[in-house]
Parts: structure tokens; C-alpha cells; sequence
């Protein structure tokens, strides 16, 4: 059997202007589409050649998603983690839970919906 891959994760943001700047911004990737979307939302499609983050919103009030409800984080991996942390904290997110061993260096932080995402660097 072939191997597959991760093609997509679709995720629910209150804003996603934003949230397609900062992948943008922290992975080098770009807008590979945008339109309407479900229940009168709108999507973007932020990422390369063969994978990307769908960022969507049908723009109804949220509260910040609970930790690990319904998703633990996202794992993204970067050529530079301290570029990265700087991209971070430049969006005025916080970094924590720095880690450092095999087979990568690590640090998680926690977008403006409460969405945790995991940095790694296995440079």
C-alpha cells in the first residue's frame, strides 16, 4: 500500500486575516486560496505545495477553546526556532514549554482562540 500524507487540517479562528498572517509569517508558506465557505464563512487556505492549514470563520462569537478540546496542538516544524519564538512573541502570543531533546528542540504556544500549537526545530 501506498504511504499517505497529511494533506489539510481545517481549523475554526475568530479572525483569519490574522491567523494567515502568522503561518504565513512563522513558516514561509502562502495563501493558496481563499472564498466562501459552510454556514455563510469565509476560509483560507495558508501553506505549500502539498499541505496547508484551512483558517475558517462563519464569524460567530467563541470563547477560547479549552486545552486539548477536541484537539491536543498542532505540530509545525521550522528551520530556525528561535526565528520562530521571535515571530511569536512579535504577534504578542506567549512561548512556553521549552524543551530540548531528541529528536528536536521544542516550544508550544497557545494562539488567540486558545488553539495550541507545538514549534519544532530538528536543525
Amino acid at each position: 500500500m501506498a504511504q499517505g500524507r497529511l494533506e489539510h487540517a481545517n481549523l475554526t479562528v475568530s479572525d483569519i486575516e490574522r491567523s494567515s498572517a502568522l503561518l504565513q509569517d512563522l513558516l514561509g508558506w502562502h495563501e493558496r486560496w481563499r472564498g466562501p465557505a459552510i454556514n455563510g464563512g469565509e476560509t483560507i487556505h495558508v501553506g505549500g505545495d502539498f499541505s496547508y492549514i484551512a483558517v475558517y470563520t462563519d464569524r460567530r462569537e467563541r470563547g477560547r477553546y479549552g486545552k486539548g478540546a477536541p484537539l491536543n496542538h498542532v505540530g509545525l516544524v521550522v528551520d530556525d526556532l528561535d526565528a520562530a519564538e521571535q515571530v511569536v512573541l512579535a504577534a504578542g502570543l506567549e512561548p512556553f514549554n521549552h524543551a530540548d531533546y531528541d529528536p528536536g528542540r521544542r516550544f508550544y504556544f497557545f494562539d488567540w482562540d486558545g488553539i495550541e500549537f507545538e514549534l519544532v526545530s530538528y536543525a
